[in-house]
């Protein structure tokens, strides 16, 4: 017969509470979602991944969390998963976020801007050495974009109303075609198609612009008469209630991410290749390329109010916010906005 004294039943005891104390640490670190995309505009949050610094931010902030990324192709998408729950945080575009913050206001399903990501000018370039403003374009031009609801859109809509007056966002937008961006560098640079122009972003910009044949119309930079957020980071108020101190970690985090990309483009761009190897472009070329746009990486917002504005008066909007703040966390106030 087998007994067991009470000392030994203390040590078998003390040794599985030392046994089990690492699985206890794990399982208090919480997950946070995040939802990102693809081009050299996410790079901030490729940093977050690579450099692990939402978790050197939280941890900072007496937070335990262990971040995870999941990628998606548009603004569609990335809202419909930050809405499900299926990510936590997620990096679009401002007319999208604008729109759920409206439609779902009061409700814990409504999205908070939280972050600026990147402010990187869209430029809208063209193979037609006539063409020096939208008037120039023809009936049969067609200009290419990444997606029919797209920042490059808004922006589009926006000249379009400077330019041909109050009602007339929408003249150019049958002439839009939803192209891939290597799809439509290629039919713009190569001219044997209908698409005679392209709404185009880094660093398929640099290469359009490269080529002779190739010359450039407006960009965002001009739309908006200064900088304008391309990408944001948004979150659900559930989501920012839970955990109220994750907004200042994200907030953070970015912070640094930015602060990288303009002091050491090069450590910058060995991630940006690691994470989206590219045929064309070398280590120098996109080191080059971040020393081009390194004051467009910021957690600032921009160009915020004039997008809702004109959500506004093309009915898209009910109540556009009177300021970039109602519709940002507080902890981003006293950055600087438009």
């Amino acid at each position: 017969m087998i007994t067991i004294n009470r000392r030994h039943l203390l040590q078998a005891s003390a040794a599985s509470l030392v046994l089990g104390m690492p699985h206890i640490a794990r399982a208090q670190a919480s997950e946070v979602k995040i939802g990102i995309g693809f081009g050299i505009g996410f790079l901030p949050t490729f940093l977050l991944r690579e450099l692990q610094l939402v978790e050197k931010h939280a941890k900072a902030q007496g937070v335990d969390v262990k971040a995870s990324y999941q990628s998606f192709s548009g603004s569609g998408a990335m809202q419909d998963a930050v809405l499900s729950g299926s990510v936590d945080y997620g990096v679009y575009g401002t007319a999208a976020m604008l729109i759920a913050f409206e439609r779902a206001k009061g409700t814990p399903q409504q999205i908070w801007g939280v972050a600026g990501v990147t402010t990187l000018p869209l430029v809208l370039v063209t193979n037609k050495p006539n063409v020096k403003k939208l008037a120039d374009f023809d009936a049969k031009d067609r200009i290419a974009m990444p997606a029919l609801v797209s920042p490059q859109m808004y922006a589009l809509q926006i000249a379009a109303e400077k330019e041909f007056g109050m009602g007339q966002h929408d003249k150019l937008k049958p002439q839009v075609v939803a192209l891939p961006h290597p799809e439509a560098l290629n039919a713009v640079t190569g001219g044997s198609t209908e698409v005679t122009a392209y709404f185009s972003s880094a660093p398929f910009t640099q290469v359009a612009l490269k080529n002779p044949k190739i010359s450039r119309v407006m960009s965002t930079t001009d739309i908006y008469g200064g900088k304008s957020t391309f990408l944001a980071m948004g979150a659900t108020k559930k989501t920012l209630d839970a955990n109220p101190k994750m907004a200042g970690v994200m907030i953070a985090a970015l912070s640094e991410a930015s602060q990288i990309i303009t002091g050491d483009p090069k450590r910058a761009a060995e991630i940006y290749l690691k994470v989206e190897p590219q045929k064309t472009m070398g280590l120098e070329d996109v080191q080059a390329l971040l020393v081009e746009l390194k004051d467009e990486f910021d957690t600032g917002v921009y160009g915020i109010k004039a997008v809702a504005d004109f959500m506004g008066r093309i009915g898209q909007l009910k109540t556009p916010p009177a300021r970039w703040q109602d519709a940002y966390v507080p902890a981003l106030h006293s950055r600087q906005g438009s």
